[in-house]
C-alpha cells in the first residue's frame, strides 16, 4: 500500500514532500538539494500550514526564534526565491502579505500518514483488525527518523516536533492493540519492551505490554512491569501510577475473563495464502479460494527472484485483490529460498490453508525440493493446484482413509459449504481375488462427517483400484481434491497423482499440517480430529 501511495507522487513533475524524518523533498528522480537551516525552516513552516497563507512576519519569528533583526523581510523574501528556484515557482505563491505552498495531500507524508491513521481507526471499529495493522504497518513506514528531525535544534519547532512524536507513538500503540486482537502476544510483548525502554514514562505501553505477557502465560513478569512503572513513578515524581494501570494491575491479580483473547475476532482474522509460484497466474488459485472468501482474509503472495520483476508481479496482485474484497492483502517480494518465506508467511497471518500452484517437476519420482520443505514446515495444510480447476456444482475427492485424505477431505466440505455444491465421494471396488470387499463402508463414514461438520451433500462412486481406474472415475470434474500419499517423501504423488497430473486433470493435491484447518471449531488451538474410528492405508496409490 505504501509502495502504491508513493507511486501516485511520482508523476510528470510532481514532487514528494517529507517531514517524517529530516525535511526532504524529491522529485521521481531523487532528492532535491536544499539548504541550510533557514531555508529548511522556512519550507517545514510551509508544510505545517499546506495550502494556507503563512505570513512574513511569522516566518521571520520562526527563522530567528522571535528575535527577527531589521532585516528579517529581506531574508524571508532571499529563502522564499531560493526555494522556488529549486521547487520550481509555481510551487509557492504569493498571497497578500504571506506565502503559501501549494501541494496535493499525497504529496505530503504527514496527511498520508494521519489517513492511514484514521483508516486503521475506522478497520478497528469495524473488527477488521488485520486490515488495522496492514494500514499502521504502511503508516509507520513512512518515517525515516525523528519529525523534523534536522530541525530539533531550532526553538520554533519543538512543540511541532512533539506532536509528530506523539502521533507516532498513537500508531505503534494502534498497532500493538490490533496485533494483540489477532492473537500475536509473544511478538507484541517484545515489540513493546522496545517502545518502553524508549519512553518508561508512557503508562499506556506499560498497560498494553502487561496485558501481552499477560497472554503469552507471563504473569509474573506481567505485574513485574507494573511495579518497576510504580517505582519509577514514586521515585521520579512522587506520584502513584493512573487509573489504567492500576486495573491491568488488579485485573490480572484477578484473572479477570476480560483480558483474554475474543476468539471470535481471531477467527475473524484467520487467513488463506495464495502462493502463485514465479510464472503462474492467481486464477487457478482463486478458482479454489474465492469461495471462501467471504469468512476468511486471503494474501495473494508471489515472490520473485529478480527485482526487475518486482514492479509487475505487484501490479498483477494488486489488480486481483482490488476485484476481490475488503479482505485480500497482497504480499510481493523477492525471495531467495520460497519456501521459507512461503512458511514466514503462514506462521505471521493465522494462515490455515496455502494453496499453491508450483507444480514443475511434481510428477517425477520425488517431489520437487521447494515443495518438500514447504510441506515438512508449513504450520497450515497445503493445496497444490494443478490444471485449470474450478468449482462448479460437485467437487471430486477421491478417498481411501489417509491422514493426507482427511485433510483433502475437509477442504473439500468446506469449498463445497461455501459454494453450495456436492461431494463426490471416490473408493475402490471389492476385489474378489484378494477377498478385499469394497470401501462403500468408509465412504459412508466420511459421508457422515461432512454432513454433520457443514451440511453438505455426498455421493458414493467405486471405481477399479488403478491409476486408470481412478483417471476414469474423474474425467467429468471439474477439480478433484485428494490427499498426497503417506509415503509422499520416498514415493513422491504416487502412480495414480501422476497418470491424473499427466492427463491434465483440475487437481488439488493436499499436504495435512499441524494447525486447525477450515472447519476446526475457532477454540481449536491444535490440529483439528475427525471423530471416526474407521482408519485404513489409501487403496489409490
Amino acid at each position: 500500500m505504501v509502495a502504491n501511495l508513493l507511486a501516485d507522487t511520482y508523476l510528470l513533475g510532481v514532487l514528494r514532500f517529507g517531514i517524517l524524518g529530516p525535511i526532504e523533498v524529491a522529485a521521481a528522480d531523487g532528492p532535491l538539494p536544499l539548504g541550510g537551516p533557514r531555508q529548511r525552516s522556512t519550507l517545514a513552516l510551509l508544510l505545517l500550514n499546506a495550502n494556507r497563507v503563512v505570513s512574513i512576519d511569522e516566518l521571520a519569528d520562526a527563522l530567528y526564534a522571535g528575535r527577527p533583526p531589521v532585516t528579517a523581510v529581506t531574508q524571508v523574501h532571499k529563502q522564499i526565491a531560493e526555494l522556488r528556484r529549486v521547487l520550481g515557482p509555481e510551487t509557492i505563491r504569493t498571497q497578500g502579505s504571506g506565502y503559501v505552498i501549494n501541494i496535493a495531500r499525497n504529496q505530503f507524508d504527514l496527511p498520508r500518514f494521519e489517513r492511514l491513521l484514521a483508516d486503521a481507526a475506522e478497520a478497528m471499529s469495524r473488527s477488521d483488525a488485520a486490515g488495522a495493522v496492514e494500514l499502521l504497518k504502511d503508516a509507520l513506514a513512512l518515517w525515516r527518523g525523528e519529525g523534523l528531525g534536522d530541525l530539533r535544534g531550532e526553538e520554533f519547532f519543538v512543540p511541532h516536533a512533539r506532536r509528530l512524536e506523539e502521533l507516532r507513538l498513537t500508531a505503534h500503540e494502534r498497532l500493538a492493540e490490533a496485533e494483540l486482537a489477532l492473537g500475536r502476544h509473544a511478538e507484541v510483548a517484545a515489540e513493546l519492551e522496545r517502545l518502553v525502554a524508549l519512553y518508561p514514562l508512557r503508562e499506556s505501553l506499560r498497560a498494553l505490554q502487561m496485558l501481552a505477557l499477560y497472554r503469552s502465560g507471563r504473569q509474573a513478569e506481567a505485574l513485574e512491569v507494573f511495579r518497576h512503572a510504580r517505582g519509577e513513578l514514586v521515585e521520579q515524581f512522587g506520584i502513584e501510577p493512573g487509573l489504567a494501570l492500576r486495573a491491568a494491575e488488579r485485573a490480572i491479580l484477578q484473572q479477570d475473563p476480560a483480558l483474554e483473547l475474543d476468539r471470535a475476532a481471531v477467527d475473524e482474522a484467520r487467513s488463506i495464502l495464495l502462493l502463485a509460484s514465479r510464472h503462474s497466474a492467481f486464477d487457478e488459485l482463486l478458482a479454489i479460494a474465492q469461495p471462501l472468501a467471504a469468512s476468511r482474509e486471503l494474501i495473494l503472495a508471489r515472490l520473485v527472484a529478480d527485482e526487475d520483476d518486482l514492479a509487475g508481479a505487484a501490479e498483477v496482485a494488486n489488480a486481483h485483490s482490488r476485484r476481490l474484497s475488503r479482505n485480500a492483502r497482497t504480499a510481493v517480494f523477492t525471495s531467495t529460498n520460497p519456501a521459507d518465506d512461503a512458511v514466514r508467511l503462514a506462521d505471521s497471518y493465522a494462515v490455515e490453508l496455502v494453496l499453491t500452484n508450483s507444480v514443475e517437476g511434481i510428477d517425477g519420482e520425488h517431489l520437487p525440493d521447494e515443495l518438500a520443505a514447504l510441506f515438512d514446515h508449513s504450520p497450515a495444510d497445503v493445496g497444490v493446484v494443478s490444471g485449470a480447476p474450478r468449482v462448479s456444482d460437485s467437487i471430486f475427492v477421491p478417498f481411501g482413509g489417509g491422514e493426507h485424505e482427511w485433510a483433502a477431505l475437509e477442504l473439500a466440505t468446506w469449498v463445497a459449504a461455501a459454494a453450495g455444491a456436492e461431494i463426490v465421494l471416490l473408493g475402490t471396488g471389492s476385489d474378489p481375488q484378494s477377498g478385499r470387499r469394497d470401501a462403500s463402508r468408509l465412504l459412508a463414514d466420511a459421508a457422515v462427517a461432512a454432513q454433520r461438520l457443514a451440511g453438505v451433500s455426498t455421493r458414493p462412486i467405486l471405481a477399479p483400484a488403478s491409476p486408470e481406474g481412478l483417471r476414469y472415475a474423474v474425467e467429468s470434474a471439474d477439480v478433484v481434491i485428494i490427499g498426497v500419499v503417506e509415503g509422499w517423501r520416498t514415493a513422491g504423488i504416487g502412480d495414480a497423482r501422476r497418470a491424473l497430473v499427466a492427463g491434465g486433470v483440475p487437481l488439488v493435491l493436499v499436504h495435512r499440517g499441524p494447525r486447525p484447518g477450515g472447519l476446526a471449531p475457532m477454540e481449536s488451538r491444535t490440529r483439528f480430529s475427525w471423530t471416526l474410528a474407521t482408519r485404513r492405508p489409501s487403496d489409490w496409490k
